[in-house]
């Protein structure tokens, strides 16, 4: 099985693909009227392109009279012109199917993308997909730790208190008495400023960050992603023909020079991190740098996307306040999903984010699926406003260390094994004995019926070859010490070139 992300194909990159990237900048104002532009030079060692085919993008722009040019001086952005969208020049129609992501600055950056734009990829899909009976890929909570019975009580109530549920359609926004829940509870949980309106309900956290970035990701355009981080986040951008540039997470967070040194030379349009028990690493980013980053977003016009999937799942201290807290501009977007602890078929985040962002939002969205379903929405509405919800939170977050210990013993009793001990979360992520491969260790594994998630596809780079991820919610405590042994015992089989 190979599962290592492969360079992107050396396509063409044609002028007219050029030519719409600067245009894009130019509307949404990253060089303003009679500033000027980078020279064909500077622009071309940027992109990685040849000069000649900036140059016919600068001279088409020219033509039409959204630049012009200063003799000795270079191009600069027209003034006083209306900026509409003008027709595609010749051979623009096969330009985002034609567009290669492969980046910037040098060797660093050319396996960033695996598919550009029009080429559909889901790795970490793929890998859940695989029959397993030890199944250490999945972060998702074992069905037989949710309060099922539970839920099951609450169906009948839920439908005598709305006899008309499936009889109508939610609002694009989504129900208003959940969104009044979860932004009742943000405020007093979280001391989260956030108003009703500035909610929206999404199908998963998987469903907002793909309509974050359709809405505000063109080919081309950089994204600051961490390293390592979701992968499935990684497939989305690289779909929209985004450029990728990693930025490492550590215990202590991001080196924040090298963050705003990206921020001020590549103007990304997005930062998408994932700040709280951080998947797949667990680390968290303390307070003293989630203020400070929302200051160089403001500072640098940077979008942040501050996913946080598991919140609540904590195991001694509750962790710092979002980002978004400290954000007073607009700059952050946050994604909280609520319903993975409770009932994860439910599908159900909240998206906060200021009127400039949720504008376009809730238009994607009415284009996705014209509103989460409404049944969904009031099923987990009625069970989270119960005090139920608290002590089984209480009890799952026990539960769940308890599995992480147990995963841990049973990773110690091999050999070389290396680990970070998370705070909260569903995963481990390990490093492999020297000498292992990721890759080679899940083909071993799929055909014994054990399935993880290799370091290869959490790597923008593609790299971490010698990392996995692996799951310790899913699987009892029986099923964990059974299968990191299998995975042990097939390490060394491997080591010993069995």
């Amino acid at each position: 099985m190979n599962i290592r992300p492969k360079p992107a194909e050396p396509g063409r990159i044609r002028y007219t693909q050029v030519y719409k990237y600067i245009l894009d900048r130019i509307h949404r104002g990253d060089w303003k009227a009679h500033d000027k532009l980078p020279s064909v030079r500077e622009l071309a060692g940027e992109l990685q392109l040849h000069r000649l085919t900036v140059f016919r993008a600068y001279g088409l722009l020219k033509e039409q009279g959204y630049i012009y040019v200063k003799e000795k001086s270079g191009y600069y952005v027209s003034g006083g012109r209306p900026y509409t969208d003008p027709a595609e020049p010749e051979d623009a129609s096969n330009t985002r199917s034609n567009l290669t992501t492969g980046g910037a600055g040098g060797t660093t950056f050319n396996a960033l993308a695996r598919h550009g734009t029009g080429h559909l990829q889901n790795t970490l899909s793929e890998i859940h997909q695989i029959p397993a009976v030890y199944s250490f890929s999945q972060v998702l909570i074992d069905p037989n730790l949710l309060p099922n019975l539970f839920l099951s009580d609450h169906v009948k109530q839920v439908f005598d208190r709305y006899p008309k549920l499936l009889g109508t359609y939610s609002s694009v926004q989504g129900d208003e008495e959940l969104r009044e829940l979860l932004c009742a509870d943000m405020q007093r949980k979280d001391k989260l400023q956030v108003s009703c309106d500035e909610l929206l309900i999404t199908t998963g956290g998987q469903q907002a960050i793909d309509l974050l970035a359709g809405v505000f990701l063109r080919p081309m355009d950089y994204v600051l992603v961490e390293r390592p981080t979701y992968s499935s986040a990684l497939d989305c951008f690289r779909q929209r023909g985004a450029r990728l540039l990693p930025v490492e997470i550590h215990r202590d967070g991001y080196d924040l020079d090298l963050v705003e040194g990206y921020m001020k030379r590549h103007k990304p349009r997005m930062f998408y991190m994932n700040p709280t028990f951080h998947n797949p690493t667990g680390f968290i980013v303390p307070a003293s740098q989630r203020k400070r980053l929302v200051e160089l977003a403001e500072r640098y016009g940077c979008l942040i996307v501050e996913d946080d999937a598991v919140h609540d799942v904590y195991f001694d201290a509750p962790p710092p306040p979002p980002l978004y807290s400290y954000d007073t501009e607009g700059w952050v977007v946050y994604l909280r999903t609520f319903s993975k602890y409770l009932a994860p078929g439910l599908r159900i985040c909240a998206v906060a984010a200021r009127a400039a962002v949720m504008a376009p939002l809730l238009t994607a969205k009415s284009l996705a699926d014209n509103g989460t379903p409404l049944v969904n929405q009031k099923l987990f509405q009625h069970c989270f406003e119960s005090e139920r919800l608290q002590q089984h939170l209480e009890k799952l977050r026990t539960a769940l260390q308890i599995r992480r210990d147990v995963m841990e013993q049973a990773l110690a009793a091999g050999t070389g094994w290396q680990w970070y001990r998370p705070q909260g979360g569903l995963n481990l992520w390990v490093r492999l004995p020297e000498g292992l491969s990721s890759n080679q260790l899940l083909t071993e594994g799929v055909r014994r019926g054990l399935t993880f998630v290799p370091g290869t596809i959490c790597d923008p780079l593609g790299e971490m070859d010698d990392r996995i991820r692996l799951s310790f919610s899913f699987k009892n405590e029986a099923q964990i010490r059974e299968g990191v042994h299998l995975l042990v015992q097939l390490a060394d089989e491997l080591a010993r070139g069995g």
